[in-house]
């Protein structure tokens, strides 16, 4: 992702992000019924909630109204389509892919010095977290993280909730008791995301349904879920802004998390690993990113 999702992984939706870039054309063409789907009804309650938790009813009003926005109940269903167990994290350890990270760390050397000076944490195991969650900044997902997060949170309204299993129900194992509790999950979650986003978009004074990220809504090539770019994230490059598709800033960012949790330079096995599972509540995620940073150091 990744920070904290807070109770989720900042990103165990990387897992949920590499199963949307392996989903086929033959699924995807099934799911032609999922697409984009009218705004006026689907948002309506979406919009008032954000308007009485404060966001400027014209803004709101106007940003929903825009024709890129709309419910992308195909992008949701995706969720229910992921399996850890498919994802290959060997292809992370390749000759080729460690050499692209030592390349990595050899066009980024000040920007590395500089997060280990401020933060305390090594090149190595940054890098290997940019390796794993974007290929080093060059997949950093094709979804709208507005319209992921609008159409996740919209799913408090009970109406709008029952319309998403119709549409969902004949093309997944997902039982209708499953898909509440994912809906009480996911639905809250998304919604403090989705307000997280505009108040991040706002003060950066950037436009909420230009920003593309992960089928999670995780942004940048650090992929941060927009309420740990509030919270941790960090301008690496000095210049009065905060944007996690500038590497600088990425790397910067990532040193920042791992030190909130715990990061230091003299740093054990099993501490290092308790801080990387903050990153993403997987233990085959950690012990991948470990494995590559051992690999990078010698």
């Amino acid at each position: 992702m990744r920070l904290m999702t807070f109770g989720f992984s900042k990103h165990c939706w990387l897992f949920i992000y590499f199963s949307c870039l392996m989903i086929s054309d033959a699924f995807l063409q099934t799911h032609n019924t999922l697409a984009r789907e009218n705004n006026s009804s689907h948002f309506d309650s979406l919009q008032k909630r954000l308007i009485d938790d404060g966001f400027n009813k014209d803004m709101i009003t106007m940003l929903y109204n825009n024709p890129l926005v709309y419910f992308d109940a195909k992008g949701v269903s995706l969720f229910f389509k992921h399996k850890e167990s498919t994802l290959n994290y060997d292809q992370f350890t390749t000759k080729e892919s460690i050499q692209k990270a030592r390349n990595y760390i050899k066009k980024y050397k000040k920007e590395f010095s500089r997060a280990q000076k401020d933060y305390g944490v090594n090149k190595e195991v940054i890098t290997a977290i940019i390796l794993v969650e974007t290929r080093l900044g060059t997949v950093t997902g094709k979804k709208s993280v507005l319209n992921i997060l609008s159409t996740m949170a919209s799913l408090l309204d009970p109406n709008v909730k029952k319309m998403l299993w119709g549409k969902i129900s004949g093309s997944s194992e997902l039982t209708f008791n499953d898909y509440e509790k994912w809906v009480q999950k996911r639905a809250k979650w998304s919604y403090k995301e989705l307000k997280a986003f505009l108040k991040y978009t706002s003060r950066e004074k950037l436009d909420p349904s230009s920003i593309y990220g992960s089928c999670a809504g995780a942004i940048g090539i650090a992929q941060f879920m927009p309420s740990n770019i509030l919270f941790i994230a960090k301008d690496g490059n000095s210049d009065g802004s905060i944007n996690l598709f500038d590497h600088a800033d990425a790397i910067s960012s990532i040193a920042s998390y791992l030190k909130h949790y715990g990061w230091h330079p003299h740093i054990n096995e099993k501490k290092a690993y308790e801080v990387i599972y903050h990153y993403n509540h997987s233990a085959y995620y950690v012990n991948i990113i470990l494995k590559i940073a051992d690999i990078l150091k010698g």
